[in-house]
């Protein structure tokens, strides 16, 4: 059924027309005997790699214990391909640009598969994954999100549409970062589909940056994200609060969340010193406060620990707070929840290449160019406190000796007012007017002595700080040493390989969902790989003529599983399928008492 799905959607020749490039056959078949022959036996193998996590095959190293039958069956041959066979293939494929034209071929057949009608308005949703590599050599590091741990990786970035669909995937460094694998994929993207993406693209608080926002607001794209707890301390934060409305609510009616409508201006870097203006969605988590205050609501929500849960969009108009804090809310459905479901059961983490290639250390490159900045900062310092403590002691040497021709001018009155004439007329006139001078110069001499004390203690701080920063200095040169000496040579990771099975991963996993909504009950609009496999995995008997490919599969021990399968076979022949060679396949039941060979089982995928 898979087969037919993948022949019917189109999946099938979109890989082998990106795979049969002009100038690419040689490269990736060592003894092709004519044309046909290559391209059927590039087909069955490109099934291979395409069918190999359907039927519960992650890597081609699992082939040479590999026993069952689907496929081969899916493959158009007696028997699956074997390892070596397989290896060789793919290992072709990836010393070529194979790796680009699947990843362009993917893009295009999931953005006609799901979106033929358009994708006006629709939401997208960016997020990365780090494949964890177990490897003794240094390559770049990324936190696992299920370890929570520092481990060397690789990079996905993944584009997810509204309802989860994965459109698109690139592979990359494990310190690829959020906000430049959103600009990669969303441009490769419209480079593909040759259209804009006119919708919000939704992305964690990874992507929370207010450059990163401005950057993409200037080219014409909506980002929606989460503001970090640092950038906000509450309600007085924002702007233009509107009154709250109600959000969720829990089984017995009583409203959990409420949100607002906002705004709030992010600082762009210094040298533009502007602000970008953002719409906010404020989402206030009732739920603690409700535990503590009872079913008042007035007091939940003058509670101080209610929890504020603030939502940005760069969009320059007026936007529905409901909606924009649904659309980042559905992120966990659409795009967390499939990662979950439906790529790593088919094997995303497993990796299929080790080849690497020494490269710059991009840890000690940062530390080194950190340390060095430091370093010419504190000769700056230095110099500037050098600087500083030549003009203090100048300032000081003025001072000393201002401060000493005032007391040589004391002096001077002093012995003149002594040598007055005391039976004069004008003795106490004459007296008076010198003590006077006297006077003010004793307060200026005061003053100048304060400062000159103030002036000595700021010499000694300033040759204080000049030892300090030649000490900063010194040491910062040290570690740069220390650098140089215990440096490790990283290694980059070859991910053409790897990526090319990632996007038959992803292809796979996009297969699976338009089966599940074209051919399954209405029960199953939800279901995921795990529910799904037990139908592709079922045992039968197959029977075949020149123009049907019929189909008995074996019933489930399952009296529900048996209704859904019995409605499933239905749909299935309701459909009209045809396999590859066009003979139409149709789909029926096995009794309860019939029996099935080993010669006739079969695994139908």
């Amino acid at each position: 059924m898979l087969l037919a799905a993948a022949q019917q959607t189109g999946l099938l020749c979109e890989l082998q027309a990106a795979i049969c490039s002009p100038g690419q056959e040689e490269s990736v078949s060592e003894q092709p005997k004519s044309s046909e022959a290559l391209m059927s036996s590039q087909g069955k193998l490109v099934a291979t790699l395409l069918f190999l996590s359907a039927v519960g095959v992650h890597r081609s190293w699992d082939l040479r214990s590999y026993s069952g039958d689907a496929l081969g069956l899916l493959t158009g041959r007696k028997r699956a391909y074997s390892y070596n066979h397989t290896e060789q293939f793919l290992c072709a494929l990836a010393k070529t640009d194979a790796a680009e034209r699947l990843t362009d071929a993917l893009g295009g057949w999931t953005s006609q598969l799901w979106h033929s009608e358009g994708n006006l308005g629709e939401e997208y949703y960016v997020d990365g994954h780090h494949k964890p590599v177990y490897s003794q050599h240094l390559i770049p590091r990324g936190l696992i999100g299920r370890t929570h741990q520092i481990l060397g990786c690789r990079g996905l970035m993944l584009l997810h549409d509204s309802q989860g669909h994965p459109l698109l995937v690139l592979t990359g460094r494990g310190d690829w970062h959020v906000m430049k694998g959103l600009a990669e994929i969303v441009a490769r993207y419209e480079q593909i589909t040759a259209q804009p993406i006119q919708g919000p693209i939704v992305v964690d608080r990874e992507g929370m940056g207010a450059a990163f926002l401005k950057e993409r607001a200037d080219e014409g794209h909506c980002i929606v994200t989460l503001l970090r707890s640092n950038q906000y301390s509450g309600l007085c934060s924002f702007s233009d609060v509107e009154p709250f409305v109600p959000l969720t609510f829990d089984s017995h009616g009583t409203m959990t969340r409420e949100v607002a409508r906002a705004r709030l201006a992010l600082a762009l870097p210094k040298p533009t010193g502007a602000m970008l203006w953002v719409q906010v969605a404020l989402i206030r988590d009732l739920r603690a406060c409700q535990s503590r205050a009872g079913a008042d609501l007035q007091a939940a929500e003058q509670a101080p620990d209610s929890r504020l849960i603030p939502i940005i969009s760069t969009d320059a108009g007026p936007v529905d707070a409901v909606a924009l804090a649904s659309s980042y809310i559905q992120r966990w459905a659409a795009q967390e929840n499939v990662i979950k479901d439906y790529l790593l059961p088919l094997g995303l983490d497993t990796n299929h290449g080790f080849a690497k290639a020494p490269v710059v250390n991009s840890e000690v490159a940062k530390k080194r160019g950190t340390s060095q900045k430091h370093i010419e900062t504190y000769k700056k310092w230095m110099e500037s406190a050098h600087v500083k403590y030549h003009q203090t002691i100048n300032s000081k040497v003025k001072l000393v000796e201002r401060i000493e021709r005032d007391e040589q001018q004391y002096y001077t009155l002093s012995t003149a007012q002594d040598k007055i004439d005391k039976n004069s007329v004008n003795y106490s006139k004459q007296y008076n007017k010198i003590q006077k001078k006297k006077d003010t110069l004793s307060i200026q001499q005061e003053k100048r002595k304060k400062r000159l004390q103030k002036i000595s203690s700021r010499i000694i701080d300033y040759q204080e700080k000049g030892k300090q920063y030649e000490q900063k200095q010194f040491d910062l040169l040290q570690s740069l040493e220390g650098l140089e000496k215990n440096e490790r040579v990283m290694y980059e990771l070859d991910n053409r390989k790897d990526h090319i099975m990632t996007v038959f991963k992803v292809a796979l996993a996009n297969l699976a969902m338009w089966t599940r909504d074209h051919y399954f009950p209405d029960t199953y609009a939800h279901a995921t790989w795990d529910r799904l496999a037990p139908f592709f995995r079922l045992p039968g008997i197959i029977r075949s003529n020149q123009h049907v490919v019929s189909v008995s599969l074996r019933p489930f021990n399952n009296q529900q599983y048996n209704r859904d399968l019995h409605l499933l076979c239905q749909l299935v022949n309701q459909k009209q399928l045809h396999l590859p060679d066009g003979r139409l396949l149709q789909f029926s039941l096995l009794s309860s008492a019939s029996l099935i060979l080993n010669g006739q089982t079969l695994l139908v995928a």
